[in-house]
């Protein structure tokens, strides 16, 4: 458990965290946050302009997030855009099939080509998000993955945009989570307003 002195140094420390966050792409090449914020922000519109969709997903606190910005693009942005966590579904596919089934059997029931996915995990590692995200880049689509702990986590692998968060600590994490997705919905309302001006 990390410790802290005040809440000033907890949020040095979450700010320091935040601004090393790191970005690589599907060939594992790096890239600063602004060019990574960047690119991820051009799925997005990509996405709003060819009438694709969203799909989100995450476990726990990582699936507050998701549902979080599931309520952003489709409202600020005007994506169409869905999470996995119906409770009547989700449980029955966890049951009846397996946790690790319940993303994936929803991908291959929704996706589409074109379509984008964002991945969050914290650690990286859940088997359920690996699945689920591998099924989706096998139809097609574009994948942005958030992800901590382990610099070397397999999800971190598979994203066409992928954000790291160099931290073991999940306030850390989930926060930093958090805020890069809201600055990549803030960004992408901001660009879709400027155009829809001219």
């Amino acid at each position: 458990m990390t410790q802290f002195e005040t809440s000033s140094h907890y949020f040095l420390k979450l700010n320091e965290v935040l601004q090393n966050t790191k970005v690589t792409d599907k060939e594992s090449v790096g890239s600063s946050l602004n060019e990574g914020m960047q690119s991820a922000i051009g799925l997005i519109l990509r996405v709003l302009h060819e009438n694709q969709k969203v799909m989100i997903i995450g476990n726990g606190g990582s699936a507050a997030i998701a549902s979080h910005v599931h309520n952003d693009l489709s409202k600020s942005v005007g994506v169409r855009a869905l999470t996995f966590f119906e409770p009547p579904l989700l449980t029955a596919l966890s049951n009846d099939l397996d946790y690790k089934l319940a993303f994936e059997t929803q991908v291959n029931l929704w996706v589409e080509q074109r379509d984008l996915m964002i991945a969050i995990s914290s650690s990286g590692k859940s088997e359920n998000i690996i699945r689920a995200v591998k099924a989706a880049k096998s139809k097609g689509c574009d994948i942005i993955t958030l992800s901590g702990f382990n610099e070397d986590n397999p999800l971190r692998r598979i994203g066409n945009i992928n954000f790291y968060v160099p931290s073991e600590y999940y306030g850390f994490v989930e926060t930093s989570h958090a805020a890069l997705l809201h600055c990549l919905t803030d960004f992408a309302t901001q660009e879709k307003l400027k155009h829809s001006l001219k």
